[in-house]
Protein backbone atom coordinates (compact mmCIF):
# COMPACT_ATOMS: atom_id res chain seq x y z
CA UNK A 1 0.00 0.00 0.00
CA UNK A 2 1.12 3.12 -0.56
CA UNK A 3 -0.13 6.79 0.95
CA UNK A 4 0.04 10.20 -0.49
CA UNK A 5 -1.44 13.35 1.47
CA UNK A 6 -2.49 16.62 0.21
CA UNK A 7 -3.71 19.71 2.29
CA UNK A 8 -7.10 21.56 0.69
CA UNK A 9 -7.14 24.69 -1.38
CA UNK A 10 -6.98 27.81 -0.41
CA UNK A 11 -9.84 29.48 1.94
CA UNK A 12 -10.26 33.22 2.36
CA UNK A 13 -9.42 32.82 6.24
CA UNK A 14 -6.10 30.99 4.57
CA UNK A 15 -5.32 34.45 2.52
CA UNK A 16 -5.92 36.26 5.69
CA UNK A 17 -3.73 34.80 8.05
CA UNK A 18 -6.62 33.76 9.80
CA UNK A 19 -6.52 30.17 12.25
CA UNK A 20 -9.28 28.06 10.09
CA UNK A 21 -9.72 24.90 12.27
CA UNK A 22 -13.86 24.14 12.79
CA UNK A 23 -15.30 26.71 11.06
CA UNK A 24 -16.52 25.35 7.86
CA UNK A 25 -14.99 28.20 5.26
CA UNK A 26 -15.46 26.74 1.32
CA UNK A 27 -11.98 27.55 -0.99
CA UNK A 28 -12.20 31.09 -2.72
CA UNK A 29 -11.29 31.57 -6.37
CA UNK A 30 -7.55 30.51 -5.89
CA UNK A 31 -8.43 27.25 -4.01
CA UNK A 32 -10.61 25.87 -6.74
CA UNK A 33 -7.72 26.92 -9.34
CA UNK A 34 -5.33 25.10 -7.01
CA UNK A 35 -7.45 22.10 -6.55
CA UNK A 36 -7.41 21.75 -10.75
CA UNK A 37 -3.28 22.01 -10.62
CA UNK A 38 -3.51 19.10 -7.90
CA UNK A 39 -5.49 17.37 -9.93
CA UNK A 40 -3.57 17.71 -12.82
CA UNK A 41 -0.53 16.61 -10.71
CA UNK A 42 -2.03 13.77 -9.12
CA UNK A 43 -3.69 12.24 -12.48
CA UNK A 44 0.08 12.32 -14.33
CA UNK A 45 0.64 9.52 -11.62
CA UNK A 46 -1.78 7.45 -12.87
CA UNK A 47 -1.68 5.44 -10.20
CA UNK A 48 -3.94 6.81 -7.40
CA UNK A 49 -6.73 3.89 -6.74
CA UNK A 50 -8.92 5.52 -3.78
CA UNK A 51 -9.16 9.23 -2.03
CA UNK A 52 -10.04 9.37 1.39
CA UNK A 53 -11.08 12.78 2.62
CA UNK A 54 -12.15 15.45 5.19
CA UNK A 55 -15.52 16.38 5.12
CA UNK A 56 -15.29 19.51 5.40
CA UNK A 57 -16.17 21.55 2.45
CA UNK A 58 -12.92 22.81 2.17
CA UNK A 59 -11.18 19.71 1.59
CA UNK A 60 -14.26 17.81 0.23
CA UNK A 61 -14.83 20.49 -2.89
CA UNK A 62 -10.30 19.74 -3.41
CA UNK A 63 -10.94 16.26 -3.45
CA UNK A 64 -14.41 16.40 -6.04
CA UNK A 65 -12.19 18.40 -8.58
CA UNK A 66 -8.91 15.33 -7.91
CA UNK A 67 -12.13 12.60 -8.43
CA UNK A 68 -13.17 13.76 -11.44
CA UNK A 69 -9.74 14.35 -12.80
CA UNK A 70 -8.63 10.91 -12.38
CA UNK A 71 -12.54 9.30 -12.31
CA UNK A 72 -11.67 7.81 -8.84
CA UNK A 73 -14.13 7.12 -5.58
CA UNK A 74 -13.83 9.29 -2.86
CA UNK A 75 -14.89 8.09 1.02
CA UNK A 76 -14.92 10.85 3.43
CA UNK A 77 -13.92 10.43 7.06
CA UNK A 78 -14.93 12.42 10.05
CA UNK A 79 -11.57 11.97 11.47
CA UNK A 80 -10.11 14.06 9.06
CA UNK A 81 -11.48 17.03 9.95
CA UNK A 82 -8.84 19.68 10.72
CA UNK A 83 -7.80 19.98 14.45
CA UNK A 84 -10.19 21.98 16.78
CA UNK A 85 -8.34 25.15 17.72
CA UNK A 86 -11.53 26.27 20.27
CA UNK A 87 -11.49 29.87 20.89
CA UNK A 88 -8.95 30.57 18.27
CA UNK A 89 -11.16 29.47 15.21
CA UNK A 90 -11.12 32.44 12.64
CA UNK A 91 -8.37 34.32 15.03
CA UNK A 92 -5.00 36.03 13.55
CA UNK A 93 -2.36 33.73 13.51
CA UNK A 94 -0.16 37.18 14.67
CA UNK A 95 -2.60 37.94 17.96
CA UNK A 96 -3.07 34.60 18.85
CA UNK A 97 0.17 34.04 20.49
CA UNK A 98 -0.94 32.08 23.16
CA UNK A 99 -2.25 29.40 20.56
CA UNK A 100 1.15 29.43 18.92
CA UNK A 101 3.23 28.94 22.39
CA UNK A 102 1.05 25.78 23.88
CA UNK A 103 1.83 24.53 20.20
CA UNK A 104 5.79 24.77 20.45
CA UNK A 105 5.47 23.85 24.29
CA UNK A 106 5.97 20.70 25.75
CA UNK A 107 1.80 21.37 26.89
CA UNK A 108 0.25 18.70 24.44
CA UNK A 109 -2.29 17.82 26.87
CA UNK A 110 -3.61 20.85 27.06
CA UNK A 111 -6.90 22.30 25.11
CA UNK A 112 -5.99 24.63 22.80
CA UNK A 113 -9.39 26.72 24.15
CA UNK A 114 -12.10 25.90 26.54
CA UNK A 115 -13.50 23.87 23.87
CA UNK A 116 -10.62 22.91 21.40
CA UNK A 117 -9.50 19.52 20.88
CA UNK A 118 -5.69 18.47 22.33
CA UNK A 119 -2.60 17.47 20.35
CA UNK A 120 -3.22 14.04 22.12
CA UNK A 121 -6.86 13.64 20.98
CA UNK A 122 -5.63 14.76 17.50
CA UNK A 123 -3.35 12.04 16.93
CA UNK A 124 -5.83 9.30 18.43
CA UNK A 125 -8.34 10.14 15.72
CA UNK A 126 -5.77 11.07 12.58
CA UNK A 127 -3.40 7.42 13.48
CA UNK A 128 -6.59 5.81 13.80
CA UNK A 129 -7.49 6.57 10.05
CA UNK A 130 -4.00 5.71 9.04
CA UNK A 131 -4.15 2.09 10.98
CA UNK A 132 -7.51 1.77 9.35
CA UNK A 133 -6.32 2.41 5.96
CA UNK A 134 -3.45 -0.53 6.31
CA UNK A 135 -6.22 -3.00 7.43
CA UNK A 136 -8.72 -1.77 4.60
CA UNK A 137 -7.08 -0.62 1.93
CA UNK A 138 -3.88 -3.05 1.66
CA UNK A 139 -3.42 -3.20 -1.75
CA UNK A 140 -4.29 0.17 -2.67
CA UNK A 141 -2.67 3.56 -3.40
CA UNK A 142 -4.64 6.30 -1.27
CA UNK A 143 -4.74 9.91 -1.69
CA UNK A 144 -5.66 11.53 1.31
CA UNK A 145 -7.17 15.14 1.22
CA UNK A 146 -7.43 17.32 4.76
CA UNK A 147 -6.09 20.36 6.42
CA UNK A 148 -3.04 21.89 7.68
CA UNK A 149 -2.81 20.47 11.58
CA UNK A 150 -4.26 16.80 9.78
CA UNK A 151 -1.11 16.17 7.62
CA UNK A 152 0.99 17.49 10.45
CA UNK A 153 -0.13 14.75 12.25
CA UNK A 154 0.58 12.21 8.92
CA UNK A 155 3.68 13.31 9.15
CA UNK A 156 4.87 12.35 12.31
CA UNK A 157 2.87 9.19 11.89
CA UNK A 158 5.98 8.50 9.61
CA UNK A 159 8.77 10.36 10.49
CA UNK A 160 10.47 11.11 14.05
CA UNK A 161 9.76 14.49 14.76
CA UNK A 162 10.55 16.77 17.97
CA UNK A 163 8.14 19.29 19.64
CA UNK A 164 9.86 21.75 17.67
CA UNK A 165 10.03 19.98 14.26
CA UNK A 166 6.38 19.41 14.79
CA UNK A 167 5.49 22.76 15.57
CA UNK A 168 7.36 24.01 12.83
CA UNK A 169 5.83 21.48 10.13
CA UNK A 170 4.33 23.54 7.40
CA UNK A 171 2.40 22.37 4.17
CA UNK A 172 1.15 24.95 1.64
CA UNK A 173 -2.78 25.12 0.08
CA UNK A 174 -2.80 22.27 -2.52
CA UNK A 175 0.60 20.96 -1.58
CA UNK A 176 1.00 17.23 -1.48
CA UNK A 177 3.91 15.29 -0.46
CA UNK A 178 5.28 12.66 -2.83
CA UNK A 179 6.51 10.53 -0.92
CA UNK A 180 5.28 6.89 -1.36
CA UNK A 181 4.89 5.51 2.35
CA UNK A 182 5.04 1.87 1.59
CA UNK A 183 3.36 0.24 4.77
Amino acid sequence: MKLFYARHGQTDWNAQNRICSTSDIPLNETGIAQAHCLAEKVAQLEEIDLIIASPMQRASRTAKIVAEAINKPIIFEERLREWDFGRFDGADREEAAEALRLFKGKEFALPMGETGETLLQLNYRVYGVLEGIKVNHPDKTVLIVSHGGVCRMIESYFHHMTAEEFADYRIGNCEWRFGKYNF
